[in-house]
């Protein structure tokens, strides 16, 4: 009889192109799991949101092993006990996963993974997902490695022998209270159906419309969850963009060429966001550059930053994006990036504060993607320029009719279009219950332009970014500043 090998799933739900799964069909009968992690959901940056998305997609996993002949083994409980228990009960000597570039949490629970396999004569083999390369030596030739792996051929569903059936745990109820009536459906059905609709139709426009909050919400791919969660593999996703370019006729001019071109690379950078966070675990506590470690940590603002939260800033195009955001657990990039940076230069708020405010609310939570940029749009990392977004203009620009910011913020309906954007300077601003702005927005982006350039200016701030960009820094050469209207490739974050 083969030995027993325990196949442990994380954030990679499927079974097909799933390398760890071939992987362990190939050393033995498998014993797939699945662990609840209550110390996980315990953690500030995640959400019942995230949580129920999870439960969709696991359950499709379930489903999906069934089909393929092996029970799915649903465990509650800290990693190293069950896992523990789980070999004591099959007698398993292997112990099969893919590696994770997740939060310092997970990292830390691999880290005692990894002391108990040792410690208990248990070969763990951690095979890779994507393009992200573990013990990275330097990134000369990281993009190479990485279009490499992304072009082989996708890991067929194989032929398991599955191990002796074990009983499953009940899905435990956390508290997790967290209303979001607009969130995405988990699982691989919602998956598939998303990125043949993006392929098929929605994505003809991407390239236009992905920095529009209202056009961008069927025009972006919307496989950021999916990805995060790996109901889809991110080679699946550039092999099927691949196989649709080859269908588009030289020549064609109906935008889906420039599309799924824009797409691609958004898809290469998500993987080169993601090595950053591989290359610095403690990147979600840990400014990139010392210097800014400490730069807002002494100025706390619990109005300001309950007010941001909320959707009550004063500033309508921030609010409007807030509310859609705690409704609907997505916004596009652009709007991402813009309500960080006002959250860190206007506001004045510590960005580990904010970004932890942003994981829960983001039903995408990718922790890679996350918290690289965070740092980016707080210029906190030292090599990227300071963004200071200007919600006035961002709103006339990217909602010009203004139905995105009505539609969040019905308070302002009696509000002329010219007034929308800044309705305190509207003469019936005192009758609309809608708060001022608690800072004049552009006298505290100034202030932050100001105090933050100057740090900058010393031979030693500048000799410390170098190492910055000799270990982070994409190894690409930008030809020209992209034009304004077109989305940036270095905001890759979360919405694809």
């Amino acid at each position: 009889m083969r030995e027993t090998v325990l196949l442990w799933f994380k954030r990679d739900l499927r079974v097909d192109d799933h390398p760890a799964l071939g992987r362990a069909a190939g050393l033995g009968r498998v014993l797939a799991v699945y662990i609840v992690e209550p110390g996980y959901w315990a953690q500030p940056d995640v959400s019942g949101r995230q949580f129920e998305i999870l439960r969709e997609a696991v359950a499709g996993l379930e489903r999906d092993l069934a089909r393929i002949g092996v029970p799915l083994v649903i465990r509650v409980g800290e990693a190293v006990p069950v896992l523990e228990a789980l070999r004591g009960d099959s007698g398993a000597r292997h112990l099969v996963s893919h590696e994770e570039t997740g939060t310092l949490w997970t990292y830390e629970r691999d880290k005692a993974v990894a002391v108990w396999a040792r410690g208990q004569g248990v070969q763990w083999q951690e095979v890779a997902q994507c393009g992200v390369v573990r013990r990275l030596n330097g990134r000369d030739a990281w993009g190479a490695r990485r279009n490499g792996f992304v072009a082989r051929a996708q890991v067929p569903v194989p032929a398991v022998e599955a191990a002796s059936v074990l009983a499953s745990d009940p899905w435990p109820e956390f508290d997790l209270v967290d209303p979001c009536p607009q969130r995405q459906k988990g699982g691989r059905p919602a998956a598939e159906a998303a990125l043949r609709s993006f392929l098929e139709a929605r994505g003809r426009s991407y390239r236009k419309a992905m920095s529009s909050p209202l056009a961008g919400a069927a025009a972006c791919s919307r496989l950021s969850p999916h990805l995060a969660l790996g109901t889809l593999s991110i080679r699946e996703v550039v092999q099927a963009t691949a196989a649709r370019q080859r269908q588009i006729p030289k020549g064609a001019r109906d935008g889906w060429a420039g599309s799924l071109r824009s797409f691609q690379a958004r898809l290469a950078w998500r993987d080169h966001f993601m090595q950053k966070l591989e290359d610095a675990p403690e990147m979600e506590c840990r400014a990139m550059h010392s210097a800014m470690q400490n730069v807002w940590s002494d100025v706390p603002d619990q109005e300001r930053l309950e007010r941001w939260q909320a959707g009550q800033t004063g500033v309508p195009f921030v609010d409007a994006c807030m509310r859609s955001l705690r409704a609907t657990g997505w916004l596009n990039f652009r709007m991402r990036a813009m309500v960080m940076s006002f959250a860190s230069y206007q506001l004045w708020l510590d960005w580990r504060r904010t970004g932890r405010h942003l994981a829960r609310m983001f039903s995408d939570y990718e922790p890679g993607i996350h918290w690289p940029q965070v740092q980016m749009q707080s210029g906190t990392t030292g090599m990227n320029t300071i963004r200071i977004y200007n919600p006035m203009k961002q709103g006339r620009d990217q909602d010009p009719t203004g139905a995105f910011t009505r539609r969040w913020l019905p308070e302002l309906e009696a509000v002329p279009e010219a007034f929308l954007q800044v309705p305190w300077l509207w003469p019936g601003a005192a009758g609309l219950g809608y708060p001022g702005p608690v800072v004049e927005p552009e006298a505290a982006a100034r202030r932050a332009r100001e105090t933050l350039w100057g740090m900058r200016r010393s031979q030693a701030f500048r000799e410390e970014a170098a190492d910055v960009v000799k270990r982070h820094a994409s190894r690409k050469q930008t030809r020209r500043r992209p034009p304004a209207k077109r989305a940036d490739p270095r905001q890759t974050d979360f919405g694809f």
